[in-house]
């Protein structure tokens, strides 16, 4: 018997907007599983039963009261959780973090909009440390594990998204992408992973990072179900920054993944781009394995080996260090900080304004010289990460967090460029090896061309279809 979460996200909203799905019901399954499953997985921090019974409930009336329910918003009725590094307002927000516990009056940008699609939320889901390292092994929270083996870690900064999508808590979930975030965990928990282009889904209205490098993104099963969750987070704000254009009216991301992308030249690169790592044989089968099919699929492939400057990775991490600065800490909380956040902080603490600027600028320099380098393509193709995925407590194992640091650059070499660039990315999971560990592989497009991603993921995806895996937790 089909139970309610073997359905897509867009299933679900289906069923719901032709009444015959109760968006109560299908919350009541989804805590359910939630109150079951969450110490296995360590998919939430703080779960929501009475939000998302009251948000279920209105979803269940606009559907009674609607004259014409196809009219509803994409998602309307379908369970979302929230990452616990965005404000939802009434909730606590930990951050990840044992120094940092508040309960904001008001919600996000992205919550907003998350709110206007008419989506149930059910929790905040399990972050790192100020959504710092790769891994989810926070001091407030169980480590956030891959359902596809629960000794694994689920990734990171948006692991406890990923393990709750994975293991069936949630159909689909909201997530962020500051170096990865998004692509790490859809790659070790054999999801789809979007990490949108700079200004396409809003951060404030309160943090504007330096390097502008997060952005907020979609988890989810397949692809039209993460195509659908962004048409629903999608849209700038007055006082956002940089906007990305809009999508040219009467045009969706989901309507992208529908259709056929045509011809495209496709550059492939494996030679780690931030980090002098070693890529896994795993890695290297997968991101292999996918190159043979988009030729199959008639597309054009050819090895493309950019040029960096020495420079670019410290450029980073400089302003990854002064970011891990800017969420404010009681000074007499600091010592509830996690070693790895203490260890940012102090070496955030010693750049000074100018070095900062600098960084800054270097970082734009270097974006135009990777866009133009790469313009020729109209999608690159590259291993998510170097590795499959690690044990939990793998990082931290040293107990030196510049030991940890530099396990998470060889561990993902190929997401945090694209987060200095600015141009979307998307992990999808077109190979398993053989002991059934999931492996992503990432197409990276044109600046602000997500819909050529999601056309082309969807192509694969229909080639390759990996909806019917499920992990044995399911």
């Amino acid at each position: 018997m089909t139970a309610l979460h073997d359905l897509t996200a867009l299933e679900q909203a289906d069923a719901i907007r032709q009444r015959t799905l109760s968006p109560v019901e299908l919350a009541e399954h989804y805590l359910a599983r939630t109150e079951a499953l969450n110490d296995t997985v360590g998919a939430f921090i703080t779960i929501t039963p009475e939000l998302a019974l009251e948000q279920a409930r209105a979803a269940e009336q606009a559907v009674i009261d609607a004259a014409d329910p196809s009219e509803l918003p994409v998602l309307h009725g379908v369970v979302v959780p929230v990452k616990d590094l965005q404000f939802l307002s009434g909730v606590r927000c930990t951050m990840g973090s044992a120094s940092y516990d508040i309960t904001p009056f008001g919600d996000d940008h992205i919550v907003s909009r998350l709110k206007q699609g008419n989506v149930v939320m059910t929790g905040k889901t399990n972050t790192p440390e100020f959504g710092l390292p790769c891994y989810t092994e926070p001091s407030v929270a169980l480590p956030a594990r891959t359902p596809w083996d629960l000794t694994r870690s689920a990734g990171g900064s948006s692991g406890g998204a990923a393990a709750a999508v994975a293991a069936g808590l949630a159909p689909v979930a909201h997530g962020s992408d500051g170096g990865g975030s998004i692509r790490i965990p859809a790659s070790v928990c054999g999801l789809v992973g979007i990490k949108t282009a700079r200004g396409r889904t809003s951060t404030g209205p309160l943090r504007d990072p330096v390097g502008e490098f997060p952005v907020n993104g979609p988890l989810a099963r397949t692809v039209r179900d993460a195509a659908a969750l962004l048409d629903v987070m999608a849209g700038a704000f007055p006082d956002d920054p940089y906007p990305a254009p809009p999508l040219p009216p009467g045009e969706t991301f989901l309507k992208a993944a529908g259709r056929e992308p045509g011809v495209l030249r496709i550059g492939r690169v494996r030679t780690p781009l931030i980090a002098d790592s070693e890529v896994h044989q795993d890695c290297i089968d997968a991101y292999d394995s996918a190159s043979m099919l988009l030729e199959e699929l008639g597309l054009v492939v050819e090895d493309f080996t950019p040029a960096f400057p020495d420079t670019m990775v410290p450029t980073f991490e400089t302003i990854w260090s002064v970011l891990a600065l800017l969420t404010p800490v009681d000074p007499a909380r600091e010592g509830d900080l996690m070693p790895l956040t203490r260890w940012l902080r102090e070496r955030g603490a010693r750049v000074s304004g100018v070095e900062l600027a600098g960084a800054v600028s270097f970082a734009r320099i270097i974006s135009r010289g990777v866009i133009a380098a790469a313009a020729s393509y109209d999608v690159l193709l590259s291993p998510t990460l170097a590795q499959p995925p690690v044990p939990v407590g793998n990082f931290t194992a040293g107990g030196d967090p510049a030991e940890d640091f530099a396990r998470q650059k060889a561990f993902t070499p190929f997401t945090a460029l694209f987060n200095v660039t600015g141009q979307p990315a998307i992990s999808v999971p077109l190979h398993w090896t053989p002991a059934g560990l999931p492996i992503g592989v990432q197409l990276v497009g044109r600046p602000y061309d997500e819909v050529t991603l999601i056309s082309l993921a969807a192509q694969l995806e229909q080639a390759k279809p990996w909806l019917g895996r499920r992990p044995e937790i399911w």
